[in-house]
This record gives C-alpha cells, sequence and structure tokens, in this order.
C-alpha cells in the first residue's frame, strides 16, 4: 500500500516518537525536502520522497535500523540526525494514498 502526506500534526520530539510507535509512519519536511519514514519487514527507514526508483517507489537514503531510537538518531540529512533537525522539521500524518 503507497501512503502519502495528510494533515500537520503539531508536536514535540518525544511527541514524534510516540507518533512513529503507534502509527509505524510519517512524513516529514526538512529545509523543504520530503521525506518518509517508515516500519516495514521488521525495519525502519527514511525514504527521500523525491528521489523514485525504477519502480516508481520512494528511495531510500538512510541504513535499515531495529529500533524507532535508532533511525531518529542515524546521521543521514547532511550529516545530522532527524533528532538533530527536528526544531525546523514539519510533522505530517501519513495516509493511504
Amino acid at each position: 500500500m503507497m501512503f502519502q502526506a495528510g494533515d500537520v500534526v503539531e508536536t514535540d520530539f518525544e511527541g514524534f516518537l510516540k507518533l512513529l510507535r503507534s502509527k509505524t509512519r510519517a512524513f516529514v519536511s526538512i529545509n523543504d525536502h520530503e521525506y518518509y519514514i517508515t516500519h516495514t519487514d521488521g525495519y525502519w527507514r527514511v525514504q527521500d520522497c523525491e528521489a523514485l526508483n525504477d519502480k516508481g517507489h520512494f528511495t531510500d537514503c538512510s541504513e535499515l535500523v531495529n529500533t524507532v531510537c535508532e533511525v531518529v538518531e542515524l546521521p543521514w540529512i547532511a550529516g545530522k540526525s532527524l533528532h538533530d533537525s527536528f526544531s525546523g522539521a514539519t510533522v505530517y500524518e501519513a495516509v493511504a494514498a
């Protein structure tokens, strides 16, 4: 199932972690670039919504990790983590396309 960004979610970083744990997916916009954070096949990953693969799916821009805490601490945004960049992020609910 494909997902797209829905309504903006007003939250702090701890609330964002709760959202990811309960919904297992969200979109974030950082520096006018959109990313998709998701938990699939037992792993957490960040995908670049502006770079599609040959199947038309978002491409991975982080390594695969086991926990939500790991994925938010990975340095994948110009050497910074989502945690480091969160103050400038806009969070969106992930809704079925």
